[in-house]
Protein backbone atom coordinates (compact mmCIF):
# COMPACT_ATOMS: atom_id res chain seq x y z
CA UNK A 1 0.00 0.00 0.00
CA UNK A 2 0.92 3.42 -0.88
CA UNK A 3 2.64 5.35 2.22
CA UNK A 4 -0.01 7.96 3.09
CA UNK A 5 2.61 10.93 3.84
CA UNK A 6 2.49 11.46 0.14
CA UNK A 7 -1.59 12.71 0.29
CA UNK A 8 0.00 14.88 3.25
CA UNK A 9 -1.22 18.69 2.28
CA UNK A 10 2.45 19.96 2.98
CA UNK A 11 3.75 17.30 1.09
CA UNK A 12 1.58 18.10 -2.12
CA UNK A 13 2.16 21.51 -1.86
CA UNK A 14 5.63 21.74 -1.41
CA UNK A 15 5.90 19.02 -4.74
CA UNK A 16 4.28 21.44 -6.55
CA UNK A 17 5.82 24.45 -5.46
CA UNK A 18 9.18 22.58 -6.84
CA UNK A 19 7.56 21.75 -10.16
CA UNK A 20 6.24 25.10 -10.99
CA UNK A 21 8.88 26.13 -12.83
CA UNK A 22 8.90 23.34 -15.02
CA UNK A 23 5.70 22.14 -14.90
CA UNK A 24 3.62 23.43 -17.83
CA UNK A 25 6.01 22.38 -20.12
CA UNK A 26 6.70 19.48 -19.55
CA UNK A 27 2.68 18.38 -19.19
CA UNK A 28 3.07 19.67 -23.12
CA UNK A 29 5.77 17.75 -24.06
CA UNK A 30 5.25 14.59 -22.28
CA UNK A 31 1.55 14.40 -23.22
CA UNK A 32 1.99 15.18 -26.92
CA UNK A 33 -0.19 18.48 -26.53
CA UNK A 34 -2.93 15.89 -25.46
CA UNK A 35 -3.38 18.05 -21.83
CA UNK A 36 -4.76 20.40 -24.17
CA UNK A 37 -7.29 18.29 -25.94
CA UNK A 38 -7.88 16.81 -22.70
CA UNK A 39 -8.53 20.02 -20.94
CA UNK A 40 -10.68 21.33 -23.94
CA UNK A 41 -12.80 17.95 -23.74
CA UNK A 42 -13.38 18.14 -20.19
CA UNK A 43 -15.27 21.58 -20.50
CA UNK A 44 -17.21 20.16 -23.42
CA UNK A 45 -18.50 18.06 -21.39
CA UNK A 46 -20.72 21.20 -19.58
CA UNK A 47 -22.97 24.02 -20.84
CA UNK A 48 -21.05 27.13 -19.71
CA UNK A 49 -23.39 30.40 -20.25
CA UNK A 50 -22.43 33.58 -19.50
CA UNK A 51 -22.51 35.53 -16.57
CA UNK A 52 -21.85 32.77 -14.18
CA UNK A 53 -19.87 31.25 -11.40
CA UNK A 54 -17.19 28.72 -12.22
CA UNK A 55 -15.24 27.57 -9.30
CA UNK A 56 -11.59 25.70 -10.92
CA UNK A 57 -10.30 23.50 -7.87
CA UNK A 58 -6.50 22.88 -8.03
CA UNK A 59 -6.04 25.42 -10.64
CA UNK A 60 -2.46 24.76 -10.97
CA UNK A 61 -1.25 27.35 -12.65
CA UNK A 62 -5.07 28.36 -14.01
CA UNK A 63 -4.59 26.54 -17.44
CA UNK A 64 -8.50 26.11 -17.83
CA UNK A 65 -9.54 30.25 -16.80
CA UNK A 66 -8.82 31.91 -20.56
CA UNK A 67 -11.23 29.02 -21.89
CA UNK A 68 -13.72 29.44 -19.21
CA UNK A 69 -13.30 32.86 -19.35
CA UNK A 70 -14.56 32.86 -22.76
CA UNK A 71 -17.94 31.19 -22.23
CA UNK A 72 -18.70 33.06 -19.39
CA UNK A 73 -17.65 36.34 -20.86
CA UNK A 74 -17.67 39.73 -19.00
CA UNK A 75 -20.78 39.18 -16.61
CA UNK A 76 -18.99 35.94 -14.93
CA UNK A 77 -16.77 35.17 -12.79
CA UNK A 78 -13.74 32.58 -11.83
CA UNK A 79 -12.77 31.72 -8.74
CA UNK A 80 -9.61 29.36 -9.16
CA UNK A 81 -8.47 27.83 -6.17
CA UNK A 82 -5.28 25.78 -4.81
CA UNK A 83 -2.66 24.79 -2.06
CA UNK A 84 0.08 26.03 -3.78
CA UNK A 85 1.22 29.40 -3.53
CA UNK A 86 4.02 29.35 -5.90
CA UNK A 87 1.46 27.68 -8.53
CA UNK A 88 -1.37 30.66 -7.27
CA UNK A 89 1.30 32.98 -8.06
CA UNK A 90 2.12 31.97 -11.41
CA UNK A 91 -2.16 31.77 -11.91
CA UNK A 92 -2.14 35.11 -11.22
CA UNK A 93 0.53 36.36 -13.74
CA UNK A 94 -0.38 34.52 -16.48
CA UNK A 95 -4.53 35.61 -16.16
CA UNK A 96 -5.57 38.98 -13.94
CA UNK A 97 -6.49 41.23 -16.22
CA UNK A 98 -6.46 39.37 -19.07
CA UNK A 99 -9.46 37.59 -18.56
CA UNK A 100 -13.27 39.15 -19.67
CA UNK A 101 -14.64 37.89 -16.88
CA UNK A 102 -13.82 38.36 -13.08
CA UNK A 103 -11.15 36.45 -11.87
CA UNK A 104 -10.23 35.57 -8.04
CA UNK A 105 -7.62 33.30 -7.19
CA UNK A 106 -7.40 31.55 -3.65
CA UNK A 107 -4.62 29.71 -1.81
CA UNK A 108 -6.55 27.43 -0.49
CA UNK A 109 -7.06 23.44 0.32
CA UNK A 110 -9.69 22.24 -1.56
CA UNK A 111 -10.88 20.18 1.17
CA UNK A 112 -11.49 23.13 3.40
CA UNK A 113 -12.15 26.43 1.51
CA UNK A 114 -14.15 29.11 2.31
CA UNK A 115 -16.16 29.23 -0.50
CA UNK A 116 -19.55 30.09 0.56
CA UNK A 117 -22.67 27.23 0.34
CA UNK A 118 -24.28 26.82 -2.39
CA UNK A 119 -22.35 29.68 -4.30
CA UNK A 120 -21.25 27.90 -7.74
CA UNK A 121 -22.66 27.03 -11.15
CA UNK A 122 -19.94 25.09 -12.10
CA UNK A 123 -17.15 23.30 -10.95
CA UNK A 124 -14.07 22.02 -13.35
CA UNK A 125 -10.90 20.52 -12.17
CA UNK A 126 -8.07 19.00 -14.25
CA UNK A 127 -5.23 16.52 -13.06
CA UNK A 128 -5.94 16.95 -9.54
CA UNK A 129 -7.58 14.17 -8.60
CA UNK A 130 -4.67 11.51 -8.48
CA UNK A 131 -3.16 13.55 -5.38
CA UNK A 132 -5.95 12.96 -2.82
CA UNK A 133 -6.36 9.74 -0.66
CA UNK A 134 -9.32 7.31 -0.83
CA UNK A 135 -10.76 9.44 2.59
CA UNK A 136 -9.97 13.30 1.06
CA UNK A 137 -11.65 12.06 -2.08
CA UNK A 138 -14.64 11.59 0.07
CA UNK A 139 -14.29 14.83 1.60
CA UNK A 140 -14.16 16.65 -1.68
CA UNK A 141 -16.69 15.06 -2.87
CA UNK A 142 -18.55 16.72 -0.21
CA UNK A 143 -16.91 20.06 -0.36
CA UNK A 144 -18.04 19.80 -4.15
CA UNK A 145 -21.73 19.00 -3.21
CA UNK A 146 -21.72 21.91 -0.43
CA UNK A 147 -20.44 24.62 -2.98
CA UNK A 148 -22.52 23.23 -5.49
CA UNK A 149 -25.70 25.52 -6.04
CA UNK A 150 -29.01 22.94 -6.66
CA UNK A 151 -28.93 22.21 -10.40
CA UNK A 152 -24.87 23.30 -10.56
CA UNK A 153 -23.01 20.88 -12.43
CA UNK A 154 -19.01 19.77 -12.61
CA UNK A 155 -16.40 18.23 -14.53
CA UNK A 156 -13.28 16.53 -13.42
CA UNK A 157 -10.60 14.86 -15.90
CA UNK A 158 -7.67 12.81 -14.57
CA UNK A 159 -4.11 11.14 -16.07
CA UNK A 160 -5.30 7.70 -15.78
CA UNK A 161 -4.12 3.83 -16.07
CA UNK A 162 -5.46 2.41 -19.74
CA UNK A 163 -7.65 -0.76 -18.86
CA UNK A 164 -5.75 -2.61 -22.00
CA UNK A 165 -2.80 -4.11 -21.25
CA UNK A 166 -0.98 -3.54 -24.73
CA UNK A 167 -1.42 -0.11 -23.97
CA UNK A 168 -0.90 -0.01 -20.23
CA UNK A 169 2.35 -1.59 -20.39
CA UNK A 170 4.40 1.09 -22.38
CA UNK A 171 2.41 3.56 -20.73
CA UNK A 172 3.73 3.15 -17.54
CA UNK A 173 6.93 2.62 -18.92
CA UNK A 174 7.03 6.28 -20.66
CA UNK A 175 5.22 7.61 -17.08
CA UNK A 176 7.85 6.11 -14.80
CA UNK A 177 10.82 6.80 -16.76
CA UNK A 178 10.82 9.20 -20.01
CA UNK A 179 8.47 11.81 -17.94
CA UNK A 180 10.98 12.03 -14.89
CA UNK A 181 14.07 12.18 -17.47
CA UNK A 182 11.85 15.07 -19.91
CA UNK A 183 11.45 17.26 -16.65
CA UNK A 184 14.97 16.81 -15.73
CA UNK A 185 15.66 17.63 -19.33
CA UNK A 186 14.37 21.29 -18.84
CA UNK A 187 15.89 21.87 -15.51
CA UNK A 188 13.52 20.04 -13.23
CA UNK A 189 13.81 17.74 -10.79
CA UNK A 190 12.73 14.28 -11.62
CA UNK A 191 11.96 12.85 -8.23
CA UNK A 192 9.29 14.97 -8.63
CA UNK A 193 8.28 13.91 -11.99
CA UNK A 194 8.51 10.52 -10.52
CA UNK A 195 5.83 11.59 -8.07
CA UNK A 196 2.94 12.27 -10.87
CA UNK A 197 3.57 8.11 -11.97
CA UNK A 198 2.79 7.13 -8.17
CA UNK A 199 0.40 9.44 -7.99
CA UNK A 200 -1.32 7.86 -11.27
CA UNK A 201 -0.99 4.41 -10.78
CA UNK A 202 -2.25 4.62 -7.31
CA UNK A 203 -5.29 6.41 -8.49
CA UNK A 204 -6.21 4.05 -11.39
CA UNK A 205 -8.86 5.98 -12.87
CA UNK A 206 -11.83 7.86 -11.78
CA UNK A 207 -13.61 4.72 -11.41
CA UNK A 208 -11.84 5.18 -7.83
CA UNK A 209 -13.85 7.98 -6.90
CA UNK A 210 -17.10 7.89 -8.64
CA UNK A 211 -18.89 6.08 -5.51
CA UNK A 212 -17.89 8.94 -3.30
CA UNK A 213 -18.81 11.65 -5.57
CA UNK A 214 -22.36 9.34 -5.87
CA UNK A 215 -22.60 8.78 -2.01
CA UNK A 216 -22.64 12.66 -1.73
CA UNK A 217 -25.18 13.06 -3.12
CA UNK A 218 -24.18 14.24 -6.81
CA UNK A 219 -25.13 12.25 -9.96
CA UNK A 220 -22.31 11.04 -11.41
CA UNK A 221 -21.11 9.57 -14.64
CA UNK A 222 -17.72 7.83 -15.92
CA UNK A 223 -15.71 9.60 -18.80
CA UNK A 224 -13.20 8.32 -20.67
CA UNK A 225 -10.45 9.96 -23.25
CA UNK A 226 -7.88 8.40 -25.82
CA UNK A 227 -8.73 4.29 -24.56
CA UNK A 228 -8.74 5.49 -20.76
CA UNK A 229 -5.47 7.20 -20.96
CA UNK A 230 -7.69 9.79 -18.94
CA UNK A 231 -11.07 9.57 -17.32
CA UNK A 232 -13.35 12.13 -16.12
CA UNK A 233 -16.27 12.36 -13.86
CA UNK A 234 -19.12 14.48 -14.90
CA UNK A 235 -22.45 15.29 -13.23
CA UNK A 236 -24.76 17.70 -10.92
CA UNK A 237 -25.84 18.30 -7.75
CA UNK A 238 -29.56 17.62 -8.15
CA UNK A 239 -32.06 20.29 -7.30
CA UNK A 240 -34.34 18.02 -5.42
CA UNK A 241 -33.27 15.77 -2.41
CA UNK A 242 -33.43 12.85 -4.01
CA UNK A 243 -30.35 10.77 -4.16
CA UNK A 244 -27.79 10.44 -6.78
CA UNK A 245 -28.04 8.15 -9.84
CA UNK A 246 -25.93 5.04 -8.80
CA UNK A 247 -24.02 3.92 -12.41
CA UNK A 248 -24.23 -0.07 -11.95
CA UNK A 249 -24.23 -2.33 -14.90
CA UNK A 250 -21.13 -3.39 -17.68
CA UNK A 251 -18.53 -1.06 -18.75
CA UNK A 252 -19.89 -0.03 -21.45
CA UNK A 253 -22.54 1.56 -19.49
CA UNK A 254 -21.08 2.99 -16.81
CA UNK A 255 -18.37 4.72 -18.79
CA UNK A 256 -18.82 7.04 -22.12
CA UNK A 257 -15.75 7.15 -24.67
CA UNK A 258 -14.65 10.46 -25.70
Amino acid sequence: MQSEHIYETLFVRQLFNEMSATYGTVNLISSFGFCRRWRRQCLGQLSIPESITVIDLMTGMGELCPAVGRSIGPGGKIVAVDNSPVMCRKAQENHVGRLACELEIREEDALCSQIPDDSADVVVSSFGLKTFSRDQTIRLAREIHRILKPGGTFSFIEISVPPSRWLRIPYLLYLNNVIPLIGKLLMGNPDNYRMLGVYTIAFGDCRSAITAFQDAGLNTKLRSYFWGCATGLVGEKPNSSRAATTQDGEEGDAIVKA
